[in-house]
């Protein structure tokens, strides 16, 4: 399958089942978010992983999108490794961590299709209360998480996904 099939084909998937992510299909997918081009080559983006039982049962506190997931990838910079721009006028003292971060987590999101391994992007949270609830330290930002595993039968994707704006509504000439 071309990369373009793949990107088309991929859905968020909401119905996991128990079935744990093999370690060295896990190892590819964090490898691939690993080798992503950062700002600078300063490389600030950091990876927790999520499945042990108190981990998961910790994940159930902090959003309501867990959809039962057996390994949740929580994406994050280091703000202290971040590159910043101190001359942007628009983001005054910008950094590319987020950036970065999210750079990361969408390469992650295709290697594990590749695998043949479901994924779901969840944003819905606090950022502070995930950090406190799994003790980062502050230099840590939570960006995103990344759910991983195999579909249950329930999976399918939403009616939504294949509803897709024109390629004009996104692209002008300057």
């Amino acid at each position: 399958m071309n990369f373009l099939e793949l990107a088309k084909n991929r859905y968020s998937e909401r119905f996991f089942s128990s079935r744990p992510v093999e370690q060295e299909k896990l190892d590819k997918i964090l490898e691939a978010g690993r080798i992503v081009p950062t700002a600078c080559n300063y490389q600030p983006q950091r990876f927790y992983l999520i499945r042990s039982e108190d981990g998961l049962n910790k994940l159930k506190t902090v959003t309501h999108f867990h959809y039962n997931v057996p390994l949740m990838i929580l994406v994050c910079y280091d703000l202290n490794e971040a590159w910043v721009n101190p001359a942007d006028r628009y983001y005054q003292n910008y950094n590319s961590g987020e950036q970065d971060a999210t750079i990361s987590a969408t390469t992650m999101m295709y290697e594990a299709e590749e695998l043949g391994v479901h994924t779901i992007w969840v944003r819905g949270f606090d950022s502070k209360t995930v950090a406190d609830v799994y003790g980062l330290p502050n230099h840590i930002i939570p960006v995103m998480m990344l759910g991983l595993g195999y579909p249950n039968e329930k999976a399918k994707a939403n009616a939504w996904h294949y509803k897709r704006n024109p390629i004009e509504s996104f692209v002008t000439e300057l």
